[in-house]
């Protein structure tokens, strides 16, 4: 007991830093699963994927993936009646963090199959993939 009461700042201090470094893992699961830009080219070619683009209508215009759809994050919630609950979704943002709100709020609108391009637009156009204007 003197152990602990002696060092609580040092305990304190671990149980905080531990907690912010399972913050980002935890916020990912409720996003749901992502994919790469090789497995979402692969989910591209053999399936029917919708592609969100959850971006601001004037950072979508300078580029996206082809065959993509603007659906800004605040107007997700309003407009998933849009898509079909039938097909997969691929969701895309910048860098992967507004599309993983955006797969939360598609899931919750029925939606089932929902997937986050890891890494974002940046990650696709890393790897050299073609962007429509």
């Amino acid at each position: 007991m003197k152990f602990i009461i002696d060092n609580i700042l040092l305990i304190a201090v671990a149980l905080v830093s531990g907690g912010l470094l399972l913050w980002p893992v935890l916020r990912a699961r409720a996003g749901g699963p992502s994919l790469g830009t090789l497995a979402a080219t692969q989910l591209m070619n053999s399936r029917e994927v919708q592609i969100v683009d959850v971006r601001a209508a004037t950072e979508f215009g300078g580029g996206s993936l082809p065959n993509a759809k603007n659906l800004p994050l605040p107007e997700v919630a309003k407009r998933a009646g849009e898509l079909r609950k039938d097909r997969p979704v691929l969701v895309v943002c910048d860098l992967g963090r507004r599309a993983s709100l955006a797969a939360v709020k598609l899931r919750s609108a029925g939606i089932s199959e929902v997937y986050i391009l890891a890494g974002g637009l940046q990650a696709w156009r890393a790897a050299g993939l073609p962007l429509a204007k």
